[in-house]
């Protein structure tokens, strides 16, 4: 059919399809809220383990809230499973998708992972080191006197990681959406040039 101003009206079956393709299909939308779920469950996993991990013995008492590290893998777990569980929320609702909504999710998915890997980083090299120990700077293996501590600040840790492949994952979800739908919005000078804008 044609309108009045000769452009193409889509069918009703047309139009359906492209309401579909626009919201996402049901499949797709599933199964990326499972996997913002998901990450969510193994980040509190993670931060319980960590907050419950302390230990004391004759050598004296060791805790998670001793080490820096640790306590920004507590701050980081708990903020990733906030964020997991809004965009669960925000990508279950089948709703028109749009650049700003897009561009959100891609920013988000992209700080999310850096600081989530950032403290598996960080948490890695500590527990390396209780393992290891270092002469140069007098660090004794002290895992050797607290094992029960450095176990479960390693499970922490794996725990730790796994989310860091989910969002991993999901940042390359959000850019694939965001750079295969939409290009980037060109405006024109007074000189006639071709300058990328990046508005919604």
């Amino acid at each position: 059919m044609m309108g009045k101003d000769g452009a193409a009206i889509p069918s009703g079956d047309s139009a359906a399809e492209m309401d579909r393709d626009d919201i996402g299909s049901p499949t797709m939308r599933t199964a990326e809220t499972l996997l913002r779920v998901l990450p969510m469950a193994l980040c509190v996993v993670a931060l319980v383990i960590m907050l419950k991990d302390s230990q004391t013995n004759e050598y004296g008492s060791l805790s998670y809230s001793d080490l820096g590290a640790f306590r920004y893998l507590v701050h980081a777990s708990g903020v990733c499973a906030g964020y997991s569980l809004l965009s669960a929320v925000v990508a279950a609702v089948p709703r028109p998708s749009t650049m700003s909504r897009a561009w959100a999710f891609f920013l988000l998915d992209q700080l999310l992972t850096y600081i989530i890997l950032a403290a598996g980083a960080i948490s890695t090299e500590v527990v390396y080191l209780a393992y290891k120990g270092d002469a140069s700077i007098t660090w004794s293996q002290t895992c050797g006197s607290f094992g029960g501590f450095c176990r479960k600040a390693t499970a922490s840790i794996a725990i730790t990681f796994i989310v860091t492949l989910c969002y991993a994952g999901l940042s390359l979800i959000s850019s694939y959406r965001l750079f295969s739908k939409y290009d980037a919005p060109v405006a024109y000078t007074n000189k006639g040039i071709e300058v990328a804008t990046f508005q919604a």
